[in-house]
């Protein structure tokens, strides 16, 4: 339920603007919503709450969508033009502005991170991130469409789903996923009795169970593998990678890390890599060396159906590098889709036209063009 009182988060000049246009007389307007960086487009949250002020207002507001949910929209062109009454729409625009640019920058983020890493499934875990229910909902929202496109467009597996119930519609879902926390694991007081108790109570489920605790995440994880060897063999075992970046797996260190990629993917330690880049490659916490150390440790002890999951900072830079060593992740679990520069989020939105007159501020006459240009395709059609 949206709230009716909505108008008390509204920008006081807008509200002002309704107060003149009241007093001097109606028009018609339209209003280019546009993003000043590329973006994927998002806007079913800002189209059902438009309808819902529609229905409760009763009035009258028409939105016109150059392009579809899902697909790649440039900078600086329009995602929406919305148009009425200028007395109806006046009041509107900053909540618009709200439910379309996040949503629409954290959807491109999926996107990408879906479309670098086309073979690993990934969980949205950014609840725990986000600023209340509302950022919520649209933040798994936006992953739900980054990772459709991703799907439609090369292929990928995308986002399996995400941590909460209430958002996990947006996978096809019923229910939210979950693992378990390091706090059960210290609770249990051991990794294994951990698994113990998580496969007791679920045992129809994936067992996951994280293995960084104790900073033995080869030791944990082969004795882990151990206690559940029929589950292994069946592939419903999964360790769960989620070293912080203090420190470097269970026996690894520089030179180690550097050796093991050596091992594998040589070549992605031979290209030039920013400071970050190198980190995620051979560096401390979850990097694309201790993916596959693990990996390299479980087939020798004969758990190659063993899934690994992988978390801790994985956003779009991160796993362009972990694409390049082809680390062998199965699954992510992510919450740094998440824009990490807020002002890149900022829709806005301009009024392209007055009771068919055109007309727009100086400097934004494109989209007084792409209005125009829009106008035309549709009287064809």
């Amino acid at each position: 339920m949206f709230d009716p009182d909505f108008t008390r988060g509204t920008d006081k000049y807008f509200l002002k603007t309704k107060q003149i246009i009241e007093r001097h007389g109606d028009v018609r307007a339209t209003y280019a919503i546009f993003m000043r960086v590329p973006i994927i487009l998002a806007p079913r949250l800002m189209r059902e709450w438009l309808e819902w002020v529609a229905k409760e207002r009763k009035i009258e507001i028409t939105i016109d969508m150059p392009k579809s949910e899902g697909d790649y929209v440039g900078g600086g062109e329009p995602l929406a033009f919305i148009s009425g009454s200028m007395m109806d729409l006046a009041d509107l625009e900053t909540h618009i502005l709200q439910k379309i640019g996040p949503a629409c920058v954290a959807a491109h983020n999926a996107y990408r991170m879906c479309r670098d890493l086309p073979k690993v499934s990934f969980l949205a875990m950014d609840a725990r991130h986000c600023a209340g229910a509302e950022m919520a909902e649209m933040m798994a929202y936006a992953a739900s469409v980054g990772s459709q496109a991703a799907q439609r467009d090369v292929g990928a597996i995308g986002f399996m789903g995400n941590a909460t119930d209430s958002n996990a519609r947006y996978f096809g879902n019923k229910e939210g996923l979950g693992t378990m926390p390091h706090a059960l694991v210290g609770y249990a007081g051991s990794t294994v009795r951990a698994a113990e108790m998580l496969y007791e109570l679920f045992p129809d489920e994936l067992l996951v169970v994280l293995v960084d605790y104790f900073g033995k995440e080869i030791t944990d994880s082969l004795a882990v593998c151990r206690r559940f060897a029929a589950v292994a063999g069946e592939g419903r075992l999964a360790l769960r990678l989620d070293t912080h970046g203090g420190r470097y797996i269970e026996g690894l260190d520089p030179g180690e890390s550097y050796a093991v990629l050596v091992r594998h993917k040589a070549e992605a330690i031979q290209q030039y890599r920013t400071e970050a880049g190198l980190r995620w490659l051979v560096g401390t916490g979850v990097s694309a060396a201790a993916v596959w150390r693990l990996r390299e440790v479980l087939d020798d002890a004969g758990f190659d159906k063993v899934k690994i999951i992988a978390s801790s900072g994985f956003n779009p830079a991160k796993c362009r590098i972990m694409a390049s060593a082809a680390a062998p992740i199965d699954i992510i679990g992510t919450g740094s889709y998440l824009p990490d520069r807020w002002e890149d989020t900022y829709a806005t939105a301009d009024v392209v036209e007055y009771d068919g007159r055109p007309s727009v501020k100086i400097g934004r006459e494109f989209l007084l063009a792409s209005w125009q240009h829009f106008k035309k395709v549709s009287a064809v059609r």
